[in-house]
């Protein structure tokens, strides 16, 4: 089985993932201060989640990720919805990525089939609490196994071409991932890591054991970290490149910190507005999956796409 990036990375040596998806759904009129946040929006506006899917197909991304981030069924639970509902809002989420795409192949049929991959957001996720950047849930992995087993398995059989493992803020949490993976054979992934720092996720435990832990996993085709601060970036790519030979994946925040209580993000101290330039860094360094998390836009993406041809 072909690992899914290669015939990308042999075409142009780099692919080019998508950037925010609710930050940008907020930039366009969208309220999602709520629980389910961008999921919010497959109820009450599924269209424009397509529509920010396609910008960022049309911007230069090689991959657009679902907004199923925050979709699970206990946090559709919470708001009253019925577990075939949330089954159905979850398959809607693979749905418009893919309308996005065919969309995309009939405008530029030249281009390589971009891939569609299901976010499976973190436990900490479901909380709505900022979990996801602390990693302190206080569960076992088998509850986070339970957790996350059959969402998984409707993502798998959704006409999604991977799933997307994000903002992972523990060594548990990816154990557990890594599990109910392994019960479903011939599935592809990425794992991506949330950080605090430089050497470190986001729960305190080394970064390095971390990336480790993911290769006996043949599944597992990339890992990296996302929704981390931009200046820790590079240190970590070369910490996952030095404990593994997957492909390495990388798709930062703009920096901006966001602040779980009052809800809203706190401007970063340090600029880092031009994400071209900080992708050659990072692409130097050994990162070969580049994108944008949080407060990322379609601009920033076609930014990352003139850096094509770097075979």
């Amino acid at each position: 089985m072909e690992n899914l990036f290669t015939p990308f990375i042999r075409d142009k040596g780099i692919v080019i993932i998508d950037g925010a998806m609710a930050t940008e759904l907020e930039a366009r009129g969208a309220d999602l201060n709520h629980s389910l946040w961008s999921a919010k929006l497959l109820k009450e506006d599924p269209q424009l989640i397509q529509q920010v899917h396609y910008d960022y197909l049309l911007a230069g991304a090689d991959i657009v990720t679902t907004a199923s981030y925050q979709a699970s069924f206990t946090g559709f639970a919470k708001q009253g919805y019925s577990h075939a509902v949330a089954a159905a809002f979850m398959q809607l989420s693979v749905q418009l990525a893919l309308n996005a795409r065919t969309a995309l192949q009939e405008a530029f049929p030249e281009r390589i089939k971009p891939l569609v991959a299901a976010s499976v957001g973190p436990y900490g996720a479901s909380l709505a609490d900022g979990s996801e950047y602390r990693g302190n849930y206080g569960v076992s992995i088998e509850h986070l196994k339970d957790f996350h087993r059959e969402r998984m398995r409707l993502l798998s059989q959704s006409g999604a071409d991977l799933l997307a493992f994000e903002t992972i803020p523990c060594k548990d949490e990816a154990e557990a991932l890594i599990a109910v993976l392994e019960e479903l054979p011939g599935v592809q992934a990425w794992i991506s890591f949330s950080c605090k720092d430089a050497a470190h996720v986001s729960s305190g435990e080394d970064f390095a054991a971390c990336i480790e832990l993911i290769n006996h996993c043949p599944q597992i085709i990339a890992a990296g970290v996302n929704c981390t601060a931009p200046q820790y970036i590079e240190s970590l790519i070369k910490i996952a490149v030095s404990v593994t030979d997957k492909y390495i994946i990388v798709y930062p925040n703009k920096g901006d910190i966001w602040d779980a209580a009052s809800k809203c993000w706190i401007p970063a101290a340090e600029n880092h507005q031009h994400f071209k330039s900080d992708a050659a860094v990072w692409y130097t360094a050994g990162a070969r999956l580049i994108g944008g998390c949080c407060r990322t836009t379609p601009e920033d993406i076609r930014e990352l796409g003139e850096m094509g041809d770097r075979s």
